[in-house]
């Protein structure tokens, strides 16, 4: 084939040759790397996102679901993704666009133990994978853990939140080891095994905590300008109870942040118009007040200080950057294709990119040029290659490709990074 046939079509049938070696490719991206940069995959970060298509999207992994990027109207895949403590990506699948976070720990989870064994890794995860079977999964296996909980959790743990005995880890953190509170009768699952105890870690964020109390604040004033407005119309008009009370159930629903700060009834007057009453709750406003900030772990880690699980659990952020730059700088939303190969082998393409990304921010740390590879490829970005014609006495050309030479600038970065640039490149006919 000449390269002036190479088109868009032919691309897009080299992806269905590409596919099919998807986890050959991983399995040996995960040893070369751990290889090259001695990487341990003993803490193994996991989390969900999805992307959205444009365009026709008719197959079984298109469906409508709760959207990270705003776009319910249109159809999406869900991508589980599985990275190391470094970020260093280890493998991901593909769910459908529908599909619950929660549901996709043990089919991730078996994955990984079939295609890279099972080994003493500690598996971390968000409060939106956790549930009492996936935790019963991973305990009956054997696996150990580090998870948020959900929120309505730490209420339990109202009398810790109260104590004084928090260890100090950095300025505005705190953290401590807690027992489960002994005298609820609940039906979490903790761990009886005297080799495998279960632990909970209560952490509180200053900063944390002035944004979930500004975030409350202001849906509260929005819900109590709105009650004030709604009261106030229903003392003008004879309105009809039903109608107010979806009004308010709207409201309310917007504006959940703070809507259990208060108590609002919708009776009827004698003449059967709706009448409002409502008054804010001091119970649930303390209790806000108490835990903005806080939240809450579960692990049944036992060896590990609490400053050790708490900096384990937030590396979840390296998951969530890989996200980030797999929707930012690697374009991997929307997709445009539409069928359902195509659309798999697009979303692997983007993650070898970002295997590659992650190399280079490798090459980087070592270099001592920080772990962001972002400004070197900007820097980078204006080498270019260009094709030198030089005519001849007989009529015939002589083409050759060739490197632009770098900056000054250029050359110190390339060195640092022990690359090279060739001077010419050689073309092969294709």
């Amino acid at each position: 084939v000449t390269e002036e046939r190479v088109d868009d079509n032919r691309l897009y049938r080299g992806l269905d040759q590409l596919l099919p070696h998807k986890e050959a490719l991983e399995v040996h991206l995960k040893n070369r790397l751990g290889e090259l940069f001695q990487l341990e995959y003993d803490l193994l970060l996991y989390d969900v996102t999805s992307t959205y298509f444009e365009g026709a999207a008719d197959f079984p992994l298109a469906q409508r679901g709760y959207s990270r990027d705003q776009r319910s109207d249109c159809k999406q895949v869900c991508i589980g993704l599985v990275v190391s403590r470094c970020g260093m990506p280890l493998g991901y699948e593909v769910f459908a666009g529908n599909t619950a976070d929660v549901t996709t720990v043990e089919d991730i989870v078996e994955t990984m133990e079939r295609r890279y064994g099972r080994s003493d890794r500690i598996w971390v995860m968000d409060r939106g994978m956790v549930s009492e079977d996936n935790i019963e999964f991973l305990r009956e296996g054997g696996r150990r853990y580090i998870v948020g909980t959900p929120k309505s959790m730490l209420k339990k743990f109202e009398q810790e939140i109260l104590k004084e005995d928090w260890h100090n880890i950095r300025d505005g953190l705190e953290v401590k080891i807690v027992p489960w509170p002994k005298s609820d009768d609940d039906d979490v699952s903790t761990a009886e095994s005297d080799s495998s105890p279960e632990r909970f870690i209560l952490c509180r964020s200053q900063d944390r905590s002035k944004k979930e109390e500004g975030i409350t604040q202001r849906f509260e004033k929005k819900i109590e300008t709105a009650l004030t407005r709604m009261k106030a119309r229903c003392e003008k008009q004879a309105r009809d109870p039903m109608k107010v009370e979806r009004e308010i159930g709207r409201m309310l629903g917007k504006n959940s942040r703070a809507a259990k700060l208060f108590d609002v009834k919708v009776t009827k007057t004698d003449k059967n118009a709706a009448r409002i009453e409502w008054s804010k709750v001091e119970v649930a406003r303390d209790w806000a007040t108490l835990s903005a900030g806080c939240y809450l772990l579960r692990t049944n880690v036992a060896d590990w200080s609490d400053e050790e699980l708490w900096k384990s659990y937030i590396q979840l952020t390296e998951a969530e950057s890989a996200f980030r730059i797999h929707k930012s700088d690697l374009s991997i939303r929307p997709i445009w294709h539409t069928k359902e190969e195509r659309v798999l082998a697009h979303i692997f393409v983007c993650f070898l990119a970002y295997v590659l990304w992650k190399t280079l921010a490798q090459l980087c740390d070592k270099a001592g040029l920080g772990s962001e590879p972002r400004r070197v490829l900007s820097e980078l970005s204006d080498i270019r290659s260009m094709d030198v014609v030089l005519p001849t006495r007989s009529g015939v050309e002589i083409r050759t490709r060739c490197v632009s030479k770098p900056t000054d600038q250029q050359q110190i970065l390339l060195e640092k990074l022990r690359l090279k640039l060739p001077s010419k490149i050689i073309q092969k006919k294709m």
